[in-house]
């Protein structure tokens, strides 16, 4: 009888006896004893609680020793269980985050079936229907479309796969007749970490060596960006150059993605649906497989109605390097350490693990998968640990993975990676963020008269507050941890979401706009880039805060230094279609504050020759006073306009026609 399984029920008594008889199977901690991630089908570090099967080398290798080591455990806490022929052993039930090294090509249940005619119940039930999803993703969006697609596929006859292109086998790709390509783009242009390796070997692969490959591209980009889906364009180029026939239109998905994607969904799951069971696309079946894929509700099996794809992970060598502090010693620094774990094992199952094997100190919120309170910083990146896979972090280089793990910025450490939130909720009550509504005519209830609202007002006004976590866009902001009394754009955006509600009081507004308009509000925003780049709610939310900053500045008249620069920003470019930088200084800063310069320290600097640019000192001085036009380094006193100018200001008025 061949061995199936092996796992560990409670009551380990950390005896190390499996340990010494077979290290390469048992790892004895602390607590208990783990089945080892590398010898075990889904990748797994626990006591293999699941029963997911071992590989087959592992059992034709360690057969007897196994044997040994359960029968030479005190306890008899080493549960073995023995089946039919080791190379036919099948588990029962494996985990859906499977290792991709151990999974079984897609089932072909029968030897592939060409389909004749117009019968699409035979097309989309005949031969092989496997569909590989391959994502390229940076911040987990395409990851999340593809996951998400891979479901819909059930509808089409397709048993979808999704793929990390960090640690995929590009020589596979050959063997299959679908792939859809999913991917964003990084920088200026770039592949997303994960998709760098892959790329690189896609460049050098020989011409035609994926005909027979039917495939469309999605890609995710932002068209502030000059090099816009640039990492889509490139893998759609180069899977036509190695000889895969493209079935749809490459599409580009600028920072609203949802609706494009799921369009360019629709269209190509249909078409690769028509790929029968030999390879042969079915382009007059097309029309039909959307008809029937859309009267179809049954979906496949699970409860929400789809299957659920296998997202494939190798495992992988992990350097995690936490930061740590004791309050009580007052001492700050971190430990690393380097575990091997499953690419798809998510950051807060990574810790958690760390935890129960290493160091039960280490401390940390913990709670559900999405839970807000759990936020942490991650080689720079703001996320909640349990939705983004440890391969999705950062990319692998020889085999490991580097991370680097902070509490959030923007907050007081109370331990380790625990942070307090209360300063950020004080700032909240700060704004009195409970309704004050006006008495308004509306559906009448038990209680009153209660107003009605349009259902499009509605939806704007809960985009801007649906944020997954407030501590998470709190720090996403730059001033937050420089700016001690500014209220925050969770805060701030909150309030404003309350300001634009139709219900709210003319009092309740008008408190509202003072909150906006103070020191600690929306002026001290320095930079809402750095909580646009969250995408998603973080698009929407800078968006909003945009809106409630140029409220502001109409509301004052745009007094203040804030608004005379932006006033005059926006006059000296309008009139001539360049900034002049002398009028905008004289402007925004007025006589006083020109003289003021003379007792704040400004002209002492530059007297003694401390200037940011280390030019020459009599230059500097002159911005001091009005130059003579044109002279050193400072910009003529009254520009005459550029060529063209009116194209310019027709960019600017493009960007922000605010002003």
């Amino acid at each position: 009888m061949a061995i199936v399984s092996v796992w560990i029920e409670d009551g380990c008594i950390t005896c190390d006896a499996c340990e010494e008889i077979l290290p390469e199977v048992f790892h004895v901690t602390d607590d208990t004893c783990f089945i080892k991630p590398e010898v075990r089908v889904d990748g797994g570090y626990d006591r293999n609680e699941g029963q997911a099967g071992l590989k087959p080398e592992t059992i034709s290798e360690y057969h007897d020793d196994i044997l040994d080591a359960a029968d030479g455990c005190p306890v008899d806490v080493i549960i073995v269980v023995e089946g039919g022929e080791a190379e036919a052993a099948v588990v029962e039930e494996t985990p859906a985050a499977a290792v991709e090294t151990e999974v079984a090509e897609p089932a072909a249940a029968a030897e592939p079936v060409e389909v004749a005619g117009d019968d699409i119940d035979e097309l989309l039930s005949a031969g092989d229907r496997s569909l590989a999803i391959l994502f390229g993703s940076q911040s987990g969006n395409s990851e999340g479309l593809a996951e998400k697609f891979a479901k819909q596929a059930a509808d089409y006859g397709l048993t979808g796969t999704v793929h990390d292109m960090d640690g995929f086998d590009f020589g596979s790709l050959s063997g299959m007749k679908r792939v859809l390509i999913i991917c964003s783009t990084w920088g200026e242009g770039e592949m997303p970490d994960n998709a760098e390796e892959l790329w690189e070997t896609a460049t050098k692969a020989p011409a035609g060596s994926l005909a027979g490959v039917h495939f469309s591209v999605c890609a995710l980009g932002d068209t502030s960006y000059e090099f816009f889906c640039e990492s889509g364009k490139d893998w759609d180029e180069q899977f036509e150059k190695l000889g895969a026939t493209r079935l749809v239109d490459r599409v580009d998905c600028d920072v609203d993605y949802d609706g494009p994607a799921a369009a360019w969904a629709l269209d190509a799951l249909a078409a690769v649906a028509a790929v029968d069971g030999t390879g042969v696309y079915h382009e007059g079946m097309v029309e039909s497989i959307k008809a029937h894929a859309a009267g179809d509700g049954g979906g496949a099996d699970g409860e929400d109605g789809f299957s659920i794809p296998d997202i494939t992970a190798v495992a992988v060598q992990a350097e995690i390097s936490i930061f740590r502090y004791d309050p009580e010693a007052a001492s700050t620094g971190s430990d690393t350490w380097v575990c091997a774990m499953p690419g798809h094992m998510s950051l807060l199952e990574a810790l958690r693990t760390i935890k129960s094997t290493h160091d039960g100190s280490l401390s940390f919120r913990d709670g559900a998968a999405d839970d807000p309170t759990t936020a942490i910083c991650v080689n720079g990146r703001l996320v909640l640990p349990g939705t983004i896979r440890l391969d999705a972090l950062a990319p692998t280089r020889d085999g490991t993975l580097s991370l680097r793990v902070d509490p959030l910025p923007g907050f007081d450490v109370i331990r380790d990676l625990v942070v307090d939130h209360w300063s950020m909720e004080r700032r909240r009550e700060s704004t009195e963020p409970w309704m004050v509504a006006a008495t308004r005519e509306g559906a009448a209830i038990m209680q009153g008269a209660i107003g009605t609202m349009e259902p499009n007002v509605a939806t704007a006004l809960h985009s801007i507050t649906d944020f997954s976590s407030a501590a998470l866009l709190q720090a996403s902001s730059d001033a937050v941890p420089h700016a001690n009394g500014y209220l925050g754009p969770s805060v701030l955006a909150s309030a404003w979401a309350r300001r634009n509600d139709p219900r709210s009081s003319q009092a309740s507004v008008a408190s509202i706009d003072a909150v906006l308009g103070s020191s600690n509000g929306i002026k001290a925003e320095t930079d809402l880039a750095s909580i646009r780049r969250q995408n998603g709610s973080g698009v929407v939310i800078s968006e909003a805060l945009l809106d409630a900053r140029t409220h502001v500045l109409e509301q004052d008249g745009f007094n203040g230094r804030h608004g005379k620069h932006v006033w005059w920003y926006a006059w000296t470019l309008k009139s001539s279609g360049k900034v002049n930088d002398t009028v905008l200084y004289r402007q925004v800063l007025g006589p006083i504050g020109l003289l003021g310069n003379l007792t704040s320290g400004v002209t002492a600097r530059m007297v003694a020759g401390f200037t940011r640019t280390g030019g020459d000192m009599f230059y500097d001085m002159l911005a001091m006073v009005a130059p003579p036009a044109g002279f050193g380094k400072m910009p003529r006193q009254f520009n005459s306009s550029v060529d063209n100018h009116h194209e310019v200001v027709a960019i600017f008025n493009e960007l922000d026609g605010r002003f």
